[in-house]
């Protein structure tokens, strides 16, 4: 075990080629992010991840979340990506939100029970994008012990995972010290495992309310303009009276109801999830699945990818954080493991 500073210009490079070294070796890194520290390992190399969940006492069925260093890695990891989904990276990456896609069919790598789901983020931090683009995409997840807060410092991840991590990049503090917000986009209409430091608000504004249920489309062949039994009455008999207050149908349909938010999942907990931080969305009962979201809580999802918490690890504390991030797991998606961030 060593631990690197990555602040001081002079060992930087060092400290970042140390990082690198360990992943290729199929070892366990400590790395900071904008959001919490995560523990990262090679996301292509099985056993490194099983090492991942391993040093945090975590199961298959949360796997952890992604981390990638450039917005292009989206198209080669995922696919059936939605379109308001781009643009929330367009806006928000890097930075604070993990989006739960279909994973591309011809990866060959095994995070666990991901059900053909994926996290990805992309953090907003200088050592981390650095370190990414490097390494290439990572498995990390909050760095934290199963039900213990998640680290803002490299002391703090180091007196949990001890010995289970090759090298620790110590970045100083945590800048934003509050998990990443999760949005499964493989369900209709999508679903927050767990808000975080992006607001719902924030993405309405930005997509529109792809929260909402979509409204029914009508049946043609059902429209009141043809449908006999919509039409007037039949003129009456001359010579007879008409009951008072007889006559047109009245005009209006059925209003279409709208889906609430899921309940973010609590961090350390996915979501798609479960949730290991803070604020909480309007709950909406996901899947089952779940996924493990990186060093930001972790997450837990029902049934879907997510991690921590869930978005439980699935969940939240920052394996309840990390549950929310799994939580979740959003319909269909497995629980996953706490981001880190």
């Amino acid at each position: 075990m060593s631990v690197h500073d990555t602040q001081n210009p002079e060992n930087r490079d060092d400290s970042l080629e140390a990082a690198v070294a360990a992943v290729r070796d199929g070892r366990l890194i400590v790395l900071p992010t904008d959001t919490v520290y995560g523990i990262g390992a090679d996301a292509f190399t099985p056993d490194a991840v099983q090492a991942l969940l391993d040093a945090k006492g975590r199961g298959r069925d949360t796997p952890p979340p992604v981390l990638v260093g450039d917005h292009a890695v989206l198209m080669a990891l995922a696919v059936d990506v939605p379109e308001w989904a781009e643009r929330l990276t367009e806006e928000f990456w890097p930075g604070a939100l993990t989006l739960i896609l279909s994973a591309q069919p011809s990866l060959t790598w095994d995070l666990g029970e991901t059900r053909g789901t994926v996290a990805l983020r992309m953090p907003d931090d200088e050592t981390a994008l650095e370190l990414l683009r490097r390494t290439g995409p990572l498995a990390v997840s909050s760095a934290n012990r199963h039900g213990k807060p998640a680290a803002l410092t490299v002391l703090d991840a180091a007196t949990q995972l001890g010995d289970a991590v090759e090298v620790y990049l110590d970045g100083g503090q945590a800048r934003i010290g509050t998990s990443s917000t999760i949005v499964d986009a493989t369900v209709t209409p999508a679903v927050i495992l767990r808000e975080g430091t992006i607001t719902r608000e924030q993405i309405v504004d930005l997509v529109g309310d792809v929260f909402a249920a979509p409204e029914p489309e009508q049946d043609p062949e059902s429209d009141p303009a043809e449908d006999p039994a919509s039409g007037d009455e039949a003129a009456p008999a001359e010579g007879t009276e008409t009951a008072t207050g007889s006559g047109a149908a009245a005009d209006g349909g059925t209003e279409a109801g709208t889906v609430g938010d899921s309940a973010p999942v609590a961090e350390g907990g996915a979501v798609s999830p479960s949730a290991d931080e803070p604020a909480s969305s309007a709950a909406v009962a996901p899947a089952a699945g779940g996924l493990d979201l990186p060093a930001e809580s972790e997450i837990t999802t029902p049934s879907p990818q997510v991690d921590e918490g869930a978005a439980s690890e699935g969940a939240v504390d920052s394996d309840a954080a990390d549950a929310a991030d799994a939580a979740d797991g959003a319909a269909g998606t497995p629980r996953q493991e706490n981001p880190a961030g």
